[in-house]
């Protein structure tokens, strides 16, 4: 999908991403900086899965109970023992707690009549379609700084929706069996998703349980990095300085504490949604791997340390990512958690390019000064489209694991109820009436 008015360059196919190699991650390759995927219980939300009072879905529940606690003992007992607190440690003890099944092999259901019972094994594609898909996240995934906003939305304060915006692409691109509910917002963190449950504002409210696939694009915001960027820029004199660099310790302090963030946000998702592929987006590299000079002024070795700060935040996301898909997966659970490697995404496009797909600094009007807007460095209408790219192999090709649906959420499915759930629960458009209301009573036959 071109943006409006626009006659972009398609993007290529995507080819395996080199920046993996570096420890950024890749949709199909499971392997992080440090050896594997960090794991264990530790950072996924605890009631990932769903259903009513009886039936299967109780079932699932008191199976989810019993692996949990089975796992968290298994866990702490080794870990007290004989492990160091490491990434890689981690890893290894829920691989060997879940004797011997990690995220990237495969999982055979606990018996044969299982898999006949409540589950469906589905291929990836069928996978993320048969429901609604609910996109949620910040600026990069509302698509502010692409152009043709919804009206609703392009204010100060604004959530500035694009119709350039990937989940747009990915909604007219594949046929969804629902449609697409288009809630990311500019400037939201994952602490305001979090803060907003249970009002009409809330992001994570608009999932809902026949939601069959979620993308999430969080946390630029949490790390506070247009701030970032612009104690960079807007400095005097306009020379080689540490000021970057300056920021380094405040901003590991933030990943640090978005780590928590986002296994909670992750938590709320499969909450509502426990049948759902959540694919979850790092963030593009805005500059050159190797700049050529100066970009206004940010110096070369300024370029290069924020690429490798994104590069830094992407393995965090990443490792979030699988840490609660581990639990998922060795816990024969429904729906996925996946990473989206976007960091290369813009390779060749970067802000510097002479054909960029991102926007550069916007300038004040003279005596102003140079002025970071909220659009500066935010993907063009063609940025967007090469990240939609990366969403749609992610969609088509799937984690490296099976997948599976549950078979009373398929059953039970049908436009109607689709239909009905778009927009949440908490959607004042669309709540239903009360009982006995007039409008109610209007209605009755």
């Amino acid at each position: 999908m071109a943006a409006r008015g626009e006659d972009p360059q398609t993007p290529e196919p995507v080819p395996d991403d080199p920046s993996a190699v570096e420890g950024t991650g890749s949709p199909k390759s499971p392997a992080p900086r440090d050896g594997g995927p960090s794991g264990g219980p530790g950072g996924a939300s605890p009631g990932a899965g769903g259903g009513g009072p009886s039936g299967p879905r109780a079932r699932r529940r008191g199976a989810r109970a019993a692996v949990a606690v089975s796992l968290v003992l298994v866990l702490a007992l080794v870990v007290t023992l004989t492990v160091p607190a490491t990434r890689e440690g981690l890893m290894e003890l829920w691989c060997d707690a879940t004797g011997g099944v990690c995220p990237g092999e495969e999982l055979p259901p606990i018996t044969e009549d299982e898999e006949s019972d409540w589950r469906v094994r589905m291929e990836p594609e069928e996978a993320a379609l048969w429901g609604n898909y609910v996109a949620l996240g910040d600026s990069y995934s509302s698509g502010d700084g692409a152009g043709d906003y919804d009206p609703a939305t392009a204010e100060p304060g604004g959530c500035w929706r694009s119709e350039n915006a990937y989940p747009k692409v990915i909604g007219e691109e594949f046929d969804f069996s629902g449609s697409l509910a288009f809630y990311a917002c500019s400037t939201h963190k994952g602490e305001d998703m979090l803060g907003q449950i249970g009002t009409p504002e809330s992001q994570i409210e608009r999932v809902t349980e026949n939601t069959s696939l979620v993308t999430l694009g969080i946390g630029g915001n949490d790390l506070g990095f247009t701030p970032v960027l612009r104690t960079c820029i807007v400095r005097m004199p306009l020379l080689e300085s540490s000021v970057c660099v300056e920021q380094e310790e405040d901003l590991e302090r933030r990943m640090d504490a978005f780590e928590e963030t986002l296994a909670e946000v992750l938590g709320e998702i499969r909450d509502r949604a426990p049948d759902a592929r959540v694919l979850v987006l790092g963030y593009p590299r805005l500059f050159p791997e190797e700049p050529p000079g100066m970009y206004y002024t940010l110096t070369v070795s300024d370029q290069v340390w924020l690429n490798s700060l994104a590069q830094r935040f992407n393995e965090r996301i990443r490792d979030g990512v699988y840490e609660v898909d581990g639990e998922v997966y060795g816990g024969r659970r429904t729906g996925s958690v996946e990473y989206v490697n976007t960091f290369s995404a813009l390779n060749g496009y970067e802000v510097s390019a002479e054909e960029s797909w991102l926007n550069g600094i916007v300038l004040g009007q003279l005596g102003e000064g140079l002025r970071v807007d909220r659009a500066s460095f935010h993907p063009t209408a063609q940025g967007q489209m090469s990240i939609a790219e990366r969403v749609r192999l992610q969609i088509l090709e799937g984690p490296e694991r099976t997948l599976y649906v549950s078979r009373e959420t398929l059953e039970d499915v049908d436009p109607e109820q689709l239909m009905s759930e778009l927009g949440g629960p908490l959607d004042p458009v669309r709540a239903p009436e009360p009982s006995g209301s007039p409008a109610n009573e209007a209605d009755a036959p």
